[in-house]
C-alpha cells in the first residue's frame, strides 16, 4: 500500500469511528443508580455521543441528579409516567446519532463498551450487536457464585446457544441478551424495525426477534465480551408481575417460533404448541387433585415428557431442513 493509500485508509477509519452515537436512558425512580449510569456513559473512551435521558415521571430525586451533570452532550426530558417502552420510543424519536444504544437507569456500561461495539460494527457491518453481561447487586457487588439462581438461568441459555449455533433458535430457548441495555444498533436498522411494542416486561425480547427477522445475518452476539453491568435487585419478590411476564413470554415465543417457519408448517406447529399448553394446565390440575388424595401419578408426567420431546424433535428437524 502506498503512503497516499495508507493515509486515505486511515482517514476513512477515523471518519467512520467519529460518527455520533445516541445513548438513551429511560429513567424512573432510580435516584440510587442514575448517577453511576450517567457517569458510565459520559466517561466512555468513545466521546462522540449524545446522552438522552427521559425521566418517566419519577417521584424521587432522579431528575434532580440527572440535571446536576453539566455536560453539553447530556439532554434531559421529563414526562408524565408512560411506562418503559413508550419512554424508549420517545428517546428513539429524539436521537440524532447514526448509532443508537439504550441503557436502563440502574445498569452500567463498561468504559470501553461503545468503542468496542462501534469498532466491531465497522468490521462486520452488523445491524445490531449485544454482548455478555456482568450481574451485580444493588450495592454493585458482582454475583460470582455459579450456583446463584440468575447465573444458572443465564448459563443454561448460553449453553443452548453454543450447542445449537443458531441465534434465532437460541432466543426461543431464552433471552440471553437479558435487557434493552444490551442493544447497540444502527439508526438505519432502528428505522426499519420500528418502535418497541407495548409489552411491559418483554419489549426487549420482542424487539430482538423483530431485529433478527429484519436482518437475519446482521445481528451478532459478542459472547466472549462482558461490556455491561446488569443490576439484579435484592428486593425483588414474587408477585403478579411474575405471572404477567410469563404469560407474555409464552406469547412472544409462540409468535416468533411461527414467524420463523414456512407457511405450510405453521398449522402443525400451532396445533402442537396449543396442545402442549393445554396438557401443561391439565397436568397441573391432575397433580393438585392427586396431592389432595395423597397420591402421585408418574405416568402422566412421563407421557407429557415424551410428547414434548417428540414435538421438539420434529420442529428441530424442520428447522434444520429450512437452514
Amino acid at each position: 500500500m502506498s503512503s497516499r493509500q495508507s493515509h486515505y485508509a486511515t482517514g476513512c477509519l477515523h471518519y467512520k469511528m467519529n460518527k455520533l452515537v445516541s445513548v438513551i436512558i429511560p429513567a424512573y425512580n432510580h435516584e440510587r443508580f442514575i448517577g453511576p449510569a450517567i457517569e458510565s456513559v459520559l466517561k466512555q473512551t468513545y466521546s462522540n455521543l449524545e446522552l438522552i435521558i427521559i425521566d418517566d415521571g419519577s417521584k424521587d430525586d432522579t431528575g434532580k441528579i440527572a440535571q446536576s451533570y453539566k455536560d453539553s452532550r447530556l439532554k434531559y426530558y421529563y414526562q408524565e409516567n408512560q411506562d418503559a417502552y413508550n419512554t424508549i420510543n420517545r428517546g428513539l424519536g429524539l436521537a440524532q446519532g447514526e448509532y443508537i444504544a439504550i441503557l436502563n437507569s440502574d445498569d452500567i456500561y463498561t468504559t470501553d463498551r461503545l468503542e468496542k461495539l462501534l469498532a466491531t460494527q465497522q468490521e462486520s457491518n452488523a445491524a445490531c450487536l449485544f454482548t455478555d453481561v456482568i450481574p451485580i447487586s444493588d450495592t454493585g457487588e458482582v454475583f460470582r457464585d455459579q450456583n446463584f439462581g440468575w447465573n444458572l438461568w443465564h448459563k443454561k441459555n448460553r449453553d443452548w446457544y453454543f450447542e445449537c449455533k443458531d441465534l434465532y433458535s437460541a432466543f426461543l430457548k431464552g433471552n440471553f441478551m437479558v435487557t434493552t441495555s444490551n442493544l447497540f444498533m444502527t439508526a438505519e436498522a432502528v428505522g426499519k424495525v420500528g418502535k418497541f411494542c407495548s409489552l411491559r416486561y418483554l419489549h426487549d425480547y420482542d424487539y430482538i426477534f423483530r431485529m433478527m427477522l429484519a436482518f437475519p445475518s446482521q445481528v451478532h452476539y459478542l459472547a466472549d465480551q462482558k461490556l455491561l453491568y446488569y443490576r439484579i435487585h435484592s428486593g425483588n419478590t414474587l408477585s403478579e408481575a411474575a405471572i404477567t411476564g410469563r404469560l407474555q413470554d409464552v406469547e412472544v415465543i409462540r409468535k416468533y417460533m411461527l414467524a420463523a417457519l414456512p407457511e405450510q408448517w405453521r398449522g402443525l406447529a400451532t396445533a402442537g404448541t396449543e396442545r402442549l399448553l393445554e396438557l401443561r394446565d391439565e397436568l397441573e390440575q391432575v397433580r393438585t387433585e392427586l396431592a389432595g388424595q395423597g397420591q402421585t401419578e408418574p405416568s402422566v408426567r412421563e407421557r407429557l415428557k415424551l410428547l414434548v420431546a417428540a414435538v421438539r424433535f420434529k420442529l428441530r428437524k424442520k428447522l434444520a431442513e429450512r437452514l
